[in-house]
């Protein structure tokens, strides 16, 4: 699979792989690579996706200098490869939400992970990225975002979704791409936690929304995480 690598920020990376028989229209798997003092990779993808992913984190840091692999929720395509990063990386960690350890990730991981509390910040040096808990926000009960802090990089895993092959970032509204996106998987656990998540996560004003499937977003965060939220909210049984 051909796997493309786009500079999202200064020194965040975007790695993208797009499946076309996925959905009607394709599909893209996105990881994101942080070139810090203490590396971080976000999101590994899937184990058959290793190869192509640790030959993208190579062309811009050995991949045995990554010392942090962090991920949404624990799902193949956030998570399959993390142990093969782990064997290849010695120093690397996994670095999860407390829930996501206690009920997954101890047992799964080959090195036991560090454990982070809800609004933890992670110094990588010349970096500080601060972890949020998003329980059910889209899915999954250790579901977790993190901000990286001198970008505004809010890495947000499955929140804002699309369909599709679209570029690394865009301006134009992804609200109604995600909404489409939502009644083709019906991937979101509906209930009011995901649009008070959305809310509370627009109260950091991102410059970035770095989204897991599809295109990022460098129009108004805020605006956006509001406008989807508002998605959800009419989605709730009423």
């Amino acid at each position: 699979m051909d796997i493309r690598t786009d500079e999202i920020a200064d020194g965040i990376y975007r790695f993208s792989t797009f499946v076309p028989d996925v959905g009607p229209t394709g599909f893209t798997f996105n990881q994101f690579f942080i070139d810090a003092e203490e590396p971080l990779l976000f999101h590994t993808g899937m184990r058959a996706l290793f190869p192509a992913v640790s030959a993208a984190v190579a062309r811009i840091r050995p991949v045995e200098q990554l010392r942090w692999i962090t991920f949404g929720h624990v799902e193949a395509d956030e998570c399959g490869a993390m142990n093969l990063f782990l064997g290849a990386a010695p120093d690397a960690q996994i670095a999860h939400g407390e829930i996501g350890c206690l009920v997954s990730i101890d047992d799964l991981a080959d090195r036991m992970p560090r454990r982070l509390a809800d609004g933890e910040v992670m110094d990588l040096g010349n970096r500080r990225v601060q972890h949020f808990d998003t329980p059910h926000a889209p899915h999954n009960w250790e579901a977790r975002v993190l901000y990286e802090q001198s970008t505004g990089v809010l890495f947000c895993g499955d929140l804002m979704t699309q369909l599709g092959d679209g570029p690394a970032l865009t301006d134009t509204d992804l609200v109604e791409p995600a909404a489409v996106a939502e009644e083709v998987f019906h991937a979101t656990s509906l209930g009011p936690a995901v649009p008070a998540t959305l809310r509370r996560l627009a109260e950091l004003e991102p410059a970035t929304l770095a989204v897991m499937h599809g295109s990022g977003y460098t129009g108004d965060c805020a605006q956006a995480l509001h406008d989807l939220a508002t998605v959800y909210d009419n989605l709730l049984p009423q």
